[in-house]
């Protein structure tokens, strides 16, 4: 069965983007989010953010209990003794409301100001505030709906009885309400977690200048090498069969120097054609001519699985972001057909203000996995090369979505 983003595509309709974060999901339309996953995770990961804070109550209340000078002091290296944890703990949940990754803690056990800090506002203030919240949005439409039961009837009030089944009602239209107010908080909340737990905006300048001189270099050098191929060997090898179909036109046909003269033609032949495609790999003369959308239209006609290509951008990347888009719908493709048994498959590309959009979609057996070898650790660091991020949903049963996002600045 077609995947939502299949049947989109073949009705010639703008095809839904994967949100990344809970705040995108709030973006989008009310039927669609508050139909997906977004709205439990995060309620999700508002209840996760309590079990720190009453772990951190659970084991300081016998160190309060002991009283005097020693308390305060116990207090502190019991706090010290929960950074790590709770600013790894930190780190895992805001994967509920942000499929984007946050790199790791620092070398060594102790974590950087950023993350003990987060660590102890966490610890302190934080929890609470999530569950205040929790317990403000879901309580109320709660006891509204079970308002027939909380709050009997006498036998005589009719009318009571119709408000009490008119409170149910509103209570159900406060429900998406409850929905939309969690998510914005977590959301808020992990926005707020991952500016503290980024690297500070000068060094990820520095890494992100780095990055793109080594990619424009890496790109420079990889034309080089299509030029070379292009113009050296590939023209030696034509000239070569020339040569040798001239050759067979002096022997007499059907003779053993024929014979093995066209043999040598025939494979002089497949190795021109092996060399073509080795540099249309390096960097196809479609990409550079044409730009992406042909490309692309390029590659998923010699897929194996049938693809349909909806790409249309109103101008071109830069030349790097073009050429990692390329090979991102390269690899999901060849993914496509070697392991998830798909039927069809689907590619999509927009442009989204200042970024380029990718997706690949298919209906296939899902359960992608990077720690299995299936390249999307290779793809994540290719668009992670140019600044990008790469999201994949494969549920075990299907469908599988890649989408990569690239930033564009021209």
């Amino acid at each position: 069965m077609a995947t939502p983003l299949l049947a989109s595509a073949s009705a010639s309709a703008p095809v839904p983007l994967v949100p990344r974060t809970a705040l995108d999901a709030l973006a989008g339309p009310p039927q669609r989010f508050l139909a997906s996953a977004w709205p439990w995770r995060s309620l999700a990961y508002l209840l996760a953010g309590v079990v720190p804070g009453l772990a951190f109550a659970a084991v300081l209340a016998p160190v309060r209990a002991v009283g005097g000078l020693l308390s305060v002091p116990l207090s502190l290296g019991v706090a010290a003794l929960l950074l790590t944890p709770v600013a790894r703990f930190e780190r895992w949940r805001m994967r509920l409301v942000d499929r984007q990754p946050v790199r790791g803690l620092p070398d060594g056990w102790w974590p950087g100001w950023r993350e003990a800090g987060h660590a102890v506002v966490a610890l302190v203030a934080l929890w609470w505030a999530d569950l205040l919240l929790v317990a403000a949005a879901i309580a109320g439409p709660v006891v509204l709906i079970l308002s027939p039961v909380v709050q009997p009837t006498p036998p005589e009030g009719e009318a009571t009885l119709g408000e009490t089944f008119l409170g149910s009602a509103v209570g159900l239209l406060l429900v998406p309400v409850a929905a939309y107010t969690v998510a914005a908080w977590a959301g808020a909340r992990a926005a707020m977690a991952r500016a503290m737990l980024v690297p500070q905006e000068a060094e990820m300048r520095e890494i992100a200048r780095s990055r793109t001189r080594l990619v424009d270099a890496f790109e420079a050098e990889r034309r080089r090498i299509e030029r070379d191929l292009h113009d050296g060997a590939q023209q030696r090898l034509v000239a070569l069969s020339m040569k040798l179909g001239l050759a067979g036109l002096d022997l007499p046909p059907g003779s053993p120097a024929a014979v093995r003269l066209d043999e040598a033609r025939e494979l002089a032949g497949q190795a021109l054609a092996e060399l073509r495609e080795l540099i249309r790999g390096v960097h196809p003369q479609v990409l550079a001519d044409r730009g992406l959308p042909a490309a692309v239209r390029d590659v998923a006609g010699r897929s194996p699985v049938p693809a349909r290509v909806d790409v249309e951008l109103d101008r071109r990347p830069p030349e790097r972001v073009e050429a990692a888009a390329y090979y991102v719908a390269c690899e999901a493709l060849a993914n496509v057909a070697k392991h998830s048994g798909a039927g069809s498959c689907a590619v999509r590309g927009r442009l989204r203000g200042d970024s380029l959009v990718l997706e690949i979609a298919d209906d296939g057996r899902g359960g992608a996995d990077p720690a299995r070898g299936t390249g999307l650790t290779g793809l994540a660091d290719r668009v992670s090369a140019v600044g990008g991020a790469l999201t994949v949903e494969s549920p075990y049963g299907g469908p599988t979505t890649v989408r990569a996002e690239f930033p564009c600045a021209w």
